[in-house]
């Protein structure tokens, strides 16, 4: 394939697509507004922690769907690249919910 060759995408991929990442955005600013704003105790440092890691999967999210209604994002190689953005910010957003799970639960407490 040349550079300048051209292969869009099979028919249902970009929607379904964007449909995975308004979902999982969705659930980012669910989390995002619990975590903020509900949830009991006190800030930590490691829940300071888990904030910043919270905010910036919900960034990664915005730019691979920003990326994702880009008519450029019909071609195979740019919609890899917004797939990887994507990964990203599910890879991310694992953490800071795995960090927010650690927090919430106290664990593990230093003495």
């Amino acid at each position: 394939m040349t550079e300048r060759e051209r292969r869009p995408l099979p028919p249902g991929y970009r929607e379904g697509f964007i449909t995975a990442i308004t979902v999982l955005l969705g659930f980012s600013l669910s989390f995002f507004r619990f975590w903020g704003f509900e949830a009991p105790g006190e800030w930590t440092a490691r829940s300071l922690v888990a904030t910043v890691t919270l905010a910036v999967a919900g960034v990664l999210q915005v730019v691979a769907l920003f990326r994702s209604l880009r008519p450029e994002d019909d071609d195979e190689r740019e919609y890899r690249k917004t797939v990887a953005w994507f990964v990203a910010s599910a890879v991310v957003l694992i953490v800071g919910v795995l960090v927010s799970v650690v927090v919430f639960t106290g664990l593990p407490q230093h003495h």
